[in-house]
C-alpha cells in the first residue's frame, strides 16, 4: 500500500455546503482525540514504501468570503462571541507559585505546527513538569498493546462487519471511496467507522509523514520532555479516549465516514482551512463553522451536540480536574488539543474557576 491516491478534484460552487455533513466533524476528531492520531501512526508504521506527498489545498473560508460575504460575516460574528476563541498559548498564574503555561495543540506532523508559537519554546525549557493528554504516547509498543487489549473499542464484535450497519446504496459509496485511497473494504471491514475515519480524513502528505515515523506535535512535546529529564504527566489514558469515541452512535460515525470519502481531494482544502485557523489562533471559529456551514440545518440532526458534549466538554472537565493539583505546584507546561481551550466550558474558563489567572500569551 502506498500513500493514498486521490481522484481529480471538482470543487463545488459552495464548498462549505458539501463539507457540512461530517467532514469538519472528522477533522475536529483528529484535533481533539489524541488516540486517533496514534492509531494513524500505528496503522501505517509498517508501510516502508510510503511515498512522500506534497501538501496542497486552499482555504475554503477565503473562498466563502469572496462568494458569500454575508454568510462569512455571520460566521465571523459567531466566532468572535466564543469566549477565549483567540490564541493557542496561555499563561497560568496563582499567587505564591511559579507560572505555568497552556498550549493548544493540533495532533499533526505539519512542520509549521511543530514550530510552536514564538513564546512557547522558552516556557517549555523553563518548565519542570510537562502535561499532555496521555503520557502513553511516548511508548508506541506499550500504547499499541493497550489498544489491542480492548478490541471492543476499535473492532466490531461477534464477527460483525461494517456491512451489517450499511443502508442500501451505502456499500457502493464506501467501497468506491476506500478504493480511491488504495484501501480494500475487506481490509478494514471489521474496524469501527471512527477508526477508519481517523486516517481517511487526513491528506496524503500527513499520512506519508506519519508512515515514515514523524511525531505529531503532542508526541514530540512528550518525547522532548522525557529526553530533557522533565517530569511527564498525562491527563487521560488512551483507552479513556477510545471509549469516548466509542460512546457515540455507530450511525453517526458511519455517516461522517461516507460523507468524507465522497469529498475525494477536497479533503485537502478542508484540512488546509483547519490548519490555517489553528496557526492563526482562531480556535473560536472551528466549532461555529462546523455547526453553521450547512444551509439545510443538518448540523443539529447530524449529532454535533453529542460530539461536543462527549468529546470536548466532558473531557475538558476531566482534564481540568486532573490538572489542578499539578498546576498548583507551578512550573508546568500543559499541551492539549486546541479545541479544549475556548468556550464557556473550555479549559481556560475551567482553570479560572479553580482560582488561576489565565491570560493569553501570544
Amino acid at each position: 500500500m502506498t500513500a493514498f491516491a486521490r481522484p481529480d478534484r471538482n470543487l463545488p460552487r459552495d464548498l462549505l455546503a458539501l463539507v457540512a455533513d461530517g467532514t469538519l466533524w472528522l477533522i475536529a476528531l483528529l484535533h481533539v482525540v489524541l488516540a486517533a492520531s496514534l492509531v494513524v501512526a500505528l496503522f501505517f508504521v509498517a508501510e516502508a514504501d510510503a511515498q512522500e506527498a506534497e501538501c496542497g489545498g486552499s482555504n475554503v473560508l477565503t473562498a466563502l468570503a469572496q462568494s458569500d460575504p454575508t454568510k462569512f460575516a455571520a460566521l465571523e460574528a459567531e466566532a468572535a462571541a466564543v469566549p477565549n476563541g483567540k490564541g493557542i498559548f496561555w499563561k497560568i498564574e496563582k499567587e505564591g507559585i511559579a507560572a505555568s503555561w497552556l498550549l493548544g495543540t493540533m495532533h499533526v506532523t505539519d512542520p509549521r505546527v511543530l514550530a510552536l508559537p514564538a513564546e512557547a519554546p522558552a516556557a517549555f525549557e523553563a518548565a519542570s513538569t510537562v502535561i499532555v493528554e496521555s503520557d502513553e504516547i511516548v511508548d508506541e509498543k506499550k500504547s499499541a498493546a493497550a489498544i489491542l487489549m480492548r478490541p471492543d473499542l476499535t473492532m466490531f464484535p461477534d464477527n460483525k462487519t461494517i456491512a451489517d450497519f450499511l443502508k442500501p446504496g451505502d456499500r457502493e459509496q464506501l467501497e468506491a471511496g476506500l478504493k480511491a485511497r488504495g484501501i480494500p473494504l475487506t481490509l478494514v471491514a471489521r474496524m469501527k467507522p471512527w477508526m477508519i475515519a481517523s486516517f481517511v480524513a487526513l491528506p496524503a502528505c500527513e499520512i506519508s509523514r506519519k508512515a515514515t515515523g514523524a511525531s505529531f506535535l503532542d508526541k514530540k512535546i512528550a518525547e522532548d520532555a522525557v529526553s530533557q529529564g522533565k517530569t511527564l504527566k498525562g491527563l487521560e489514558t488512551l483507552i479513556e479516549q477510545l471509549a469516548a469515541m466509542d460512546s457515540l452512535p455507530t450511525e453517526l460515525h458511519l455517516r461522517a465516514l461516507i460523507e468524507t470519502l465522497a469529498l475525494g481531494k477536497t479533503i485537502d482544502d478542508v484540512f488546509a482551512t483547519m490548519t490555517d485557523l489553528y496557526l492563526s489562533g482562531d480556535t473560536g471559529m472551528i466549532m461555529p463553522m462546523m455547526r453553521s456551514v450547512s444551509d439545510k440545518g443538518t448540523a443539529e440532526d447530524f449529532g454535533y451536540a453529542d460530539f461536543e458534549q462527549r468529546i470536548i466538554v466532558d473531557r475538558n472537565k476531566t482534564m481540568a480536574t486532573r490538572a489542578e493539583p499539578i498546576l498548583k505546584d507551578g512550573g508546568a507546561f500543559m499541551a492539549v488539543g486546541a479545541l479544549h481551550l475556548p468556550g464557556k466550558e473550555g479549559l481556560v474558563e475551567l482553570l479560572r474557576a479553580q482560582g488561576f489567572t489565565v491570560t493569553r500569551a501570544n
